[in-house]
């Protein structure tokens, strides 16, 4: 049995993570923690998230000593600020914890990537080398022996995991690069009250044009350019995410299928449609990432349909705590 600490427990990605550790078998929920000067600390878990009260009812304690906090405690979800994350990880590495993190603040090892799209400055080049970037199907073997797993963003997620069999198959005319236009429910920005998240000041519209921060996530990891527009939806959860490519000539659809095949026969939680395309209804509050595609000449167009909570950030991070411990790659999530 694996002790286990959630930081950052009182925002929607806690709450899933909260959901699936509370019925893993190997897993003792120890603690539920946030920050210090959180409204929320000394509040009773369930009373913010209601769909868990009887299930997981334990308060939220406000961190304020992460040696104390760390104290028996195996593995460490960190569901904070990119850069409350930054400044964590390397503490509870320190005192002997596994710690998967679901920010951004080691998914990349390039510290002028910091600096550049998230304000600030990487303290911790070390680290960033260490860290195995948590896109499960793709790293399982690396993610099996490291301290500190940085989860795949949502959007990136979705974006790969349609890319990749692509990729690494040689299929893509890489002089065009791939255009995903992805669109994503409003829970992506976070629980916090906003304005622009506001149910109604929400409208289908684009953001982080040519500068969002996923955008060279993906192209570090996938090892091509490619342009990416992220749309907020006026829903609540969800990701889809449409993505056209020019195929190398001579590519048949058979190539395509068996890239699929040969890249996810055997990975539980990506399923690829033989016929049709994914629509957001058959995976929200499920921890698949669904993936359909439709050819013309040599033009491919490659839809991907993830849960952001859950694919997109909890069930990747419990998926890839399953991976690190050798338990079943899908134990609490089906």
């Amino acid at each position: 049995m694996l002790d286990t600490l959630i930081v950052g427990a009182s925002g929607y990605t806690g709450a899933e993570l909260a959901a699936y550790l509370r019925r893993h078998p190997e897993i003792n929920i120890a603690g539920l923690m946030v920050s210090a000067q959180s409204a929320d600390a000394g509040k009773i878990f369930s009373d913010l998230h209601p769909q868990l009260k009887g299930l997981v009812d334990l308060p939220l304690q406000p961190l304020t000593d992460v040696a104390e906090a760390a104290k028996g405690i195996d593995v460490v979800f960190l569901a904070t600020a990119h850069e409350v994350s930054h400044d964590l990880a390397p503490q509870f590495l320190a005192a002997g914890c596994v710690v998967i993190d679901l920010s951004g603040a080691f998914r990349v090892d390039q510290a002028e990537f910091y600096t550049q799209y998230y304000g600030f400055t990487h303290q911790h080049g070390d680290l960033l080398k260490q860290a195995v970037y948590g896109l499960a199907e793709w790293n399982a073997d690396k993610i099996k022996h490291t301290q500190l797993i940085a989860v795949a963003g949502c959007y990136p997620t979705a974006s790969q995991l349609a890319l990749k069999p692509l990729v690494e198959a040689g299929l893509l005319d890489e002089q065009q690069w791939p255009v995903i236009n992805a669109v994503s429910g409003v829970s992506g920005a976070g629980r916090k009250a906003s304005m622009t998240t506001s149910f109604c000041e929400v409208s289908l519209q684009p953001y982080g044009v040519f500068t969002h921060r996923h955008q060279p996530e993906i192209s570090t990891h996938l090892g091509i350019p490619v342009i990416f527009t992220p749309h907020l939806g006026n829903f609540p959860r969800g990701i889809l995410a449409t993505i056209t490519c020019k195929l190398k000539d001579g590519v048949s659809e058979s190539d395509i299928n068996r890239a699929f095949y040969n890249a996810y026969h055997n990975k539980p939680l990506v399923r690829v449609y033989e016929k049709g395309l994914p629509a957001l209804k058959s995976v929200v509050g499920q921890p698949f990432c669904d993936i359909g595609f439709a050819v013309d000449g040599r033009h491919i167009i490659v839809v991907a349909a993830e849960d952001n909570l859950l694919k997109g950030a909890a069930a990747q991070a419990v998926q890839c705590m399953n991976l690190r411990f050798g338990f079943n790659e899908t134990q609490s999530l089906l």
